[in-house]
């Protein structure tokens, strides 16, 4: 994707969403009466779909997996204009395969918070996909009905394109500043996207969470062969975080053969690269601080991501009482919001930029 035709779409967005409200940017309005609530769900649900005239690998890109995180949202819109553009500001231009992109809970969306009864993003296990297949919309909650509905729209695709090979890059942004990073899963596949992505790696998040959809979107469960990565691209209301994003789905598509490297201007990588100094290329997980809504607990203020910690170094308390560094480290999504299953991570780094 050039980028000068990306800069162009982008000035443009950002003009045309000033004068926008929160629900006439995201379109969640009451459905009208001529279609049903599943049908509307169905139709919000999908932000764009994008096919080459050649085959290549199904990529399914999700923003607003929580409801309070808009960047990825944001991205995939201006993704799609970029690429009805491309091919007329760049004849030689070829996409193989198909971009799908996808919102993660409309639902927590309309609302503007994390969730509403639950963390969608947690919730993603064989036995809990299952249970939501075979159980009636009636017995569902918003969550549930949510996963219900993703699942239904990536099952009609790939029964649709039949790909061999099958890509979900799941788009997210955190409560506190300080760094962007990616998140694989113990696939060989999964790695190489994430350090072609260009920023920190870190590995091992999935022993400290449970029920994401790294854990779930994986060759056991589908039929095509499947990967996914997670990808955070900066604080929630960053500017740049929608930026980032952009660059992001853009080097994913060159990593697994959409697009050709050529094709792709530099400046993509020189974004992501220019946010990455001074942080780990690759960091491992050392702790997991996970929390209940009756713990109270409360972050220490001012924490960035990939801030230096001590071990002994007060970084929380909750009714209990003080929560100190199990070790030396670095601190990873401090949580300053009040919806959130974990209060913090501390990871080491393993090789530097």
């Amino acid at each position: 994707m050039y980028w000068a035709s990306t800069k162009a779409v982008c000035n443009s967005f950002d003009h045309s969403i000033s004068a926008l409200d929160h629900e006439d940017l995201y379109l969640y309005k009451s459905p009208d009466k001529e279609h049903t609530q599943e049908h509307y769900y169905m139709e919000e649900r999908i932000i764009g779909r994008y096919t080459g005239e050649e085959d290549g690998p199904l990529l399914i890109v999700f923003g607003g997996m929580h409801g309070n995180e808009p960047a990825g949202i944001k991205a995939l819109e201006l993704m799609f204009k970029m690429l009805e553009v491309e091919p007329i500001t760049n004849p030689r231009f070829q996409f193989r395969g198909r971009l799908l992109g996808l919102r993660g809970n409309l639902r927590a969306l309309a609302a503007g918070e994390r969730f509403i009864h639950k963390d969608l993003n947690r919730q993603w296990t064989p036995e809990n996909v299952a249970r939501i297949k075979h159980a009636k919309p009636e017995e569902l909650d918003s969550e549930d009905l949510e996963m219900k509905e993703v699942l239904e729209v990536i099952e009609a695709e790939i029964a649709d394109q039949q790909p061999q090979k099958m890509v979900i890059l799941d788009l997210h942004t955190t409560t506190a500043y300080g760094g962007i990073f990616s998140i694989p899963t113990t696939d060989p596949e999964s790695v190489r996207i994430a350090i072609e992505l260009h920023a920190p790696v870190i590995k091992g998040m999935l022993n400290g969470i449970h029920g994401t959809s790294l854990h779930f979107f994986n060759s056991q469960n589908f039929a095509p062969e499947t990967v996914a990565v997670c990808f955070e691209s900066g604080q929630h209301q960053e500017h740049l975080s929608t930026n980032r994003a952009i660059a992001a789905i853009t080097n994913c598509m060159r990593t697994i053969g959409c697009i050709d490297a050529e094709h792709v201007e530099n400046q993509h990588d020189s974004l992501l690269i220019e946010y990455s100094k001074g942080l780990p290329q690759i960091a491992e997980l050392v702790e997991a601080h996970s929390i209940l809504p009756r713990d109270d607990f409360e972050m220490m203020p001012n924490y960035k991501n990939f801030q230096k910690v001590k071990k002994g170094e007060l970084l929380a308390r909750n009714r209990f009482g003080d929560i100190h560094a199990s070790a030396d480290g670095l601190i990873l999504m401090p949580l300053y919001q009040k919806q959130g299953d974990d209060g913090f991570f501390l990871i080491k780094t393993i090789i530097e930029f």
